[in-house]
């Protein structure tokens, strides 16, 4: 103790002025001589690494709890693994670590954590070591009950702790150079607060998640490895999400969660821009970019041209496999994981995402038999056009004379389908011949390509009316020169899902932009998804990256889409205002218009008498029925906004089964004040939107006969 009691008396020589956090200024606090040590209770935390810094992060209270138990139950703590995080998380406590589950992430350490010190730049409270904080609570618990203060400790970091009282407990960082010189290390710099137990320090604890899950919804991204303004990735982005749907559910479903009718909705993401990315692609485009705006050349190889890659055969063909893949895999290992779940499964994409879900639906097959009963359906010849051997389309031709000699070459289908009419002369098939190849290969390119996506309805719709209202084929297709494999969608093997969704979430999604480039004019009013029951397309109405679904499949009448309700109910203020306003300037326009022609009338009205009270009585009658018709009709177009929400008036066909499928979020005060200013921000405000989290909840469990405690206006 000879060393410590020495740096007492320099700390004491060092520390003239007294200042609030010097040991001076509390030796007056009357400290309590014969107080009781007690256990102190400790919490679990992880390590995250956030812009650069590491940042400890506590586990909820019951994933805290459950880690403290294993590792209090005396059983080896080597190969215990325990799932936090409501699953998607694991801990192994050997090696206190802790692994994601369901996607690749860096592994983070946890700790079991008991003292704290403030950090160096931010008020958050960094934890010690477990060894070291072993020892701190040792000599607390001695000073406690011996009441012997001024404790004075070095951590392995060379680090002093001072333990002046139970209300003063301070740590200095080591000074640089002092071990050249062969000192000891001193209490100099700034001293940074000690804290013992999680209690002490203001950190948020959450309660944890609800143990029983009732519905699975897969999140697929859009362009890009960042998903919104603070770059974050597509697993933070449906972090918030969660987070933002357990908060709804106790403030809107209350009624259900008191009644253990429900538990809670999992979002799992999906990310397709890793995998795609990693196949070489990045390093041949940089061979080929430009030293100048390198930031805006790097941002745009790696974001942007995801649109270009979807739109590439061989590019499009390996990001439908990994968001099919992906999802299948995370679908295996959830049920694996959670063996009672016995919910629906829906999905949500986000921008191009939702596009890329829109093309998997679409080709999906409602069941095996379903292949075999419609071997004869345009459909499914469509579909599956080239299961036919290359020899065998040479004889539906005739031409199977012709089949030596592209064996020769070693040209198969998929190399024919990329000759063009100088290759196929260069090989010596004649003029005829090569007219009728690459008229067949032609056809059938354009009915698998193009014409797979003019929404053939399962019941049987007429696929020729769709294509005689596109009339595109024709004007795209007449160059015989060459076989044109450019347009309309690419010609990719879709694979199955191992599960029918229930219901589709599009969040600004451009899907009716890229069915309109593909030369899709209309969707069969009768049209929907194979294997899915719902779709809604729900967007932001400043977001430039989305459009509407609705007018394509009534294109001939004008209607607005469905507004989605504030989540506290009622519309936002600002908008009610705005109507108001509007409502009112009709009004006294109308009446102004009304008092005007009265004059004008007043002044052009005959000299007899008899005339005079004739008019009279009939512009007293005239006037009240046109003055009472205009605000009727201006009242029926602007008010009953509400009324046409609840009974649509318009039939917009069965791809959400009969339902309405555009659905509009109100734009903040904020945002109403300059459009553009927040039209990037709208295209990604979607991950922490209230209204569009409240909205995929009320559809989902609308599907198991729950409802919101009180309907939203």
């Amino acid at each position: 103790m000879s060393s410590v009691e020495s740096l007492q008396e320099q700390l004491s020589q060092s520390d003239p002025s007294p200042s609030p956090n010097s040991c001076s200024s509390f030796e007056l606090i009357d400290m309590d001589a014969g107080s009781l040590y007690e256990p102190v209770s400790p919490h679990w935390f992880y390590c995250k690494i956030i812009d650069s810094k590491e940042t400890w992060i506590p586990f909820n209270s019951e994933d805290s709890q459950q880690l403290e138990e294993a590792y209090s139950s005396g059983k080896d703590c080597n190969g215990r693994v325990v799932p936090t995080d409501g699953g998607r998380y694991d801990v192994h406590l050997g090696e206190r670590m802790r692994y994601a589950v369901y996607w690749d992430e860096l592994a983070s350490e946890v700790r079991r954590c008991t003292w704290f010190y403030k950090g160096d730049k931010d008020n958050k409270y960094v934890p010690y070591s477990e060894s070291f904080s072993q020892v701190l609570e040792e000599t607390y618990m001695l000073a406690v009950t011996l009441d012997e203060w001024k404790k004075k400790l070095e951590s392995p970091n060379r680090e002093i702790i001072i333990l002046h009282n139970p209300k003063l407990m301070v740590h200095y960082q080591p000074v640089a150079g002092s071990d050249e010189w062969g000192s000891t290390p001193t209490e100099q710099g700034r001293p940074r607060t000690v804290k013992r137990g999680v209690e002490n320090i203001s950190v948020d604890i959450h309660c944890g998640e609800p143990l029983q899950i009732d519905h699975l919804v897969f999140v697929v991204h859009g362009i890009g490895p960042a998903c919104d303004l603070r770059f974050r990735s597509i697993v933070q982005c449906v972090n918030d999400f969660r987070s933002v749907s357990l908060n709804l559910l106790q403030t809107h479903f209350k009624k259900a969660q008191e009644n253990q009718q429900i538990g809670r909705v999992e979002f799992l993401p999906v990310n397709w821009h890793s995998p795609l990315h990693s196949t070489g692609v990045d390093v041949d485009l940089q061979r080929i970019t430009l030293p100048s705006i390198n930031r805006l050349r790097h941002f745009t190889n790696d974001t942007i041209l995801d649109v270009f890659f979807y739109n590439s055969p061989t590019y499009c063909q390996t990001i439908v496999d990994t968001v099919a893949s992906e999802m299948n895999r995370i679908y295996k290992l959830f049920l694996q994981r959670n063996p009672d779940f016995k919910g629906g499964v829906s999905i949500a994409g986000h921008s191009l995402g939702s596009l890329i879900l829109f093309d998997i639906l679409t080709n999906q097959k409602d069941s095996l038999g379903d292949t075999d009963s419609k071997k004869d359906s345009p459909d499914i010849v469509m579909d599956h056009g080239d299961t036919l051997t290359l020899e065998e389309d040479l004889k539906k031709l005739q031409l199977s004379e012709f089949f030596s000699i592209f064996e020769k070459e070693k040209v198969d289908k998929e190399a024919l389908a990329l000759c063009t009419d100088r290759d196929l002369q260069e090989m010596g098939i004649p003029l005829g011949p090569r007219k009728k190849i690459l008229n067949y290969f032609r056809t059938r390119k354009n009915s698998m390509g193009i014409n797979r996506l003019t929404l053939q309805s399962a019941s049987g719709a007429n696929m020729s009316n769709l294509s005689k209202e596109s009339e595109f084929c024709s004007g795209t297709a007449g160059n015989d020169q060459h076989l044109d494999v450019g347009i309309g969608q690419v010609s990719v093997e879709y694979p199955r899902l191992i599960y029918k969704p229930e219901i589709f979430f599009a969040f600004g999604s451009p899907i009716g932009m890229f069915l309109t480039v593909r030369g899709l004019k209309r969707i069969d009013p009768n049209y929907k998804f194979p294997t899915c029951k719902g779709f809604f397309n729900i967007y932001h109405p400043f977001d430039p990256v989305a459009y509407r679904i609705e007018p394509m499949v009534v294109p001939g009448v004008e209607f607005e889409p469905m507004l989605i309700p504030h989540h506290k109910g009622r519309k936002r203020m600002h908008l009610e205002l705005r109507e108001g306003l509007t409502r009112m300037s009709m009004d006294l326009k109308n009446n102004l218009l009304g008092s005007l022609r009265m004059a004008w009338k007043s002044f052009t009205r005959a000299p007899y008498p008899a005339l005079q009270a004739s008019e009279t009585a009939e512009e007293t009658e005239a006037e009240p029925e046109s003055g009472s018709e205009k605000p009727s009709d201006v009242s029926t177009e602007e008010s009953p906004a509400a009324g046409k929400e609840d009974a649509p008036p318009i039939n917009v066909g069965m791809l959400n089964g009969g339902q309405r499928i555009d659905y509009v979020l109100q734009e903040k005060p904020i945002e109403s004040f300059n459009e553009y200013l927040f039209a990037l921000q709208s295209h990604l405000c979607y991950w922490e939107s209230e209204d569009t989290v409240l909205l995929v909840l009320k559809e989902i469990y609308q599907t198991q006969g729950i409802f919101l405690d009180q309907p939203l206006q």
